[in-house]
């Protein structure tokens, strides 16, 4: 079955960006690139993706019809979606262990669990469902 890993975090941890050293981001995308090819390795990535800052979103929503477009961020928006991972693997527990492993992920301030977090949900399957 498959599954998707949301990790978030806010405007405030993007702009926090710009503080980080070299050594900051060597370490996390040393953390990420391992993370990613032993998901390779064991078969169950299906495709992940680092998202850009919340500055470079766009909102589209219908008022009286008509699509109105917002560029970001947004003040209202407490968190955003960072990225995501699609795995497809045995069950609901074996995603859940997965995305626990994201928790050791390095940032200047320590490791992920201090602020982040990630929700893991399974994919529904449209093709083979015949009711929504």
């Amino acid at each position: 079955m498959k599954y998707i890993i949301l990790t978030f975090g806010s405007q405030e941890d993007y702009a926090e960006l710009a503080s980080w050293k070299p050594e900051d981001f060597a370490a996390m995308g040393e953390f990420m690139q391992k993370f990613t090819d032993e998901l390779v390795e064991s078969g169950e990535l299906v495709d992940t993706r680092g998202l850009s800052a919340p500055v470079h979103t766009r909102r589209v929503r219908l008022q009286n019809g008509v699509p109105v477009v917002t560029d970001g961020p947004y003040a209202e928006a407490q968190e955003v979606l960072a990225g995501y991972w699609v795995v497809d693997c045995e069950s609901f527990d074996r995603a859940t262990e997965i995305a626990a492993r994201l928790s050791g992920c390095p940032t200047p301030g320590g490791v992920f669990e201090e602020k982040g977090y990630a929700d893991i949900r399974p994919l529904d399957e449209y093709a083979q469902q015949t009711e929504f």
